[in-house]
Order: C-alpha cells, then structure tokens, then sequence
C-alpha cells in the first residue's frame, strides 16, 4: 500500500518528529511504500499564488508532485502541534496549494460551486497525530476540538476519505520520556491497526 505521510514542525528534536518517524518505522515493517515530505525541511512555499487558484492551470512542479502523489496514495498520515487550535500556517498552506479542486475534490455537473463536492481522494483511510500543550477536556469544553473538525469533516470528509483517526498527545511540555516512549508504542499500534 501507498501511504503519505506529512509533517510539519520546525524543530527536528521535536515530539513530532520522533512521532514521524515511529510511523515510518512501522510502515516500513509492513512493506508499505511511503510519500514522505517533512513540509519545514522542504521549505515548503505555503503561500497560495492567485493564479494557482483556478482547477486547469499549470501547477509549478513541487506543487504537481505532491499532487500526483495525494492522488494516488490510499492511506495518509499527517502529523504536527496545535497552534492556537489550528495547523502550522505551512501545512495549512500546503492544504490550500495540494488538497485543491481536480485532484482532492470536485463540484458535479451544473454545480458552479455552491453544493456539496464530491471527494476525489483514492486514500480511504487518513490518521493525523497532534501534539498538544493543553488538556484534553479544557481542547474539548473550552476550545469545541478544533482540529477535529478542520482534519475529519472540513478536510477528509469533504474530499471523500471516509475512514479517519485522530489522536492528541498532551501535555508534551510537562511529559516524561517514559510517557513519550509509551505514546511512541501507541502510535505504532496505531498504525498497525489501520495500515
């Protein structure tokens, strides 16, 4: 299987990254074929250009690699820390330039873009680790979950992904590495479990 993985965090000593990392391990193990692209190493360009904005244009060619790839994967794992209940401004950009009408989604004949889109993506299964800083009931009560909402009904929802898992690891400041080598096991249990 064909599985992309992304992530976004500027430091390479990073919960984050180590979390990547697991996930590559465990897929690797499994035989899976990985699309990896740490968006901070790649100096990902998260500005969206107006001419990129229309379906039938020519993409510059990071940007249609990528494309090609999200388009052909069957499974994706995205992984990053919630900042102000949101993606990395890099990965959201990244959403805005790869996950984009054509290739994640399209609107059906005689929709001029008013209705719902019919998703596009072959992936069907979509995982999205995050680390947090903040309680899971303060995320919850407080805040309404965010990145659930973006990640599973504004994301892979829309673009057809039917099957999606998140998990929050929280509260990484204060977490011992004995905590942080038991959330590494989860997250390979994890991925054992839906890939």
């Amino acid at each position: 299987m064909k599985i992309a993985v992304i992530l976004a965090h500027p430091n390479k000593d990073s919960f984050n990254h180590a979390i990547a990392e697991t996930a590559i391990d465990e897929l690797k193990q499994k035989g899976h074929e990985i699309c990896f692209h740490d968006l901070y190493e790649e100096k990902f360009d998260p500005i969206l250009p107006a001419k990129e904005i229309p379906e039938d244009v020519s993409l510059p060619p990071e940007i249609e690699t990528h494309c090609r790839e999200i388009s052909a994967v069957e499974g994706i794992i995205i992984i990053h820390p919630n900042w102000w209940g949101q993606p990395p401004a890099i990965l959201k950009g990244w959403v805005d330039r790869v996950i984009r009408p054509g290739v994640a989604y399209e609107f059906l004949e005689d929709d001029k873009g008013g209705g719902v889109p019919k998703g596009l993506l072959k992936a069907r299964t979509a995982l999205v680790f995050n680390t947090s800083n903040t309680a899971t009931d303060r995320e919850k009560k407080v805040f309404g979950d965010p990145l659930e909402t973006i990640w599973k009904n504004c994301i892979f929802g829309l673009c057809g992904v039917k099957n999606f898992y998140r998990r929050m690891f929280n509260i990484v400041v204060i977490s011992s590495e004995e905590q942080r080598k038991e959330w590494l096991q989860e997250v390979r249990k994890i991925v054992n479990k839906y890939f």
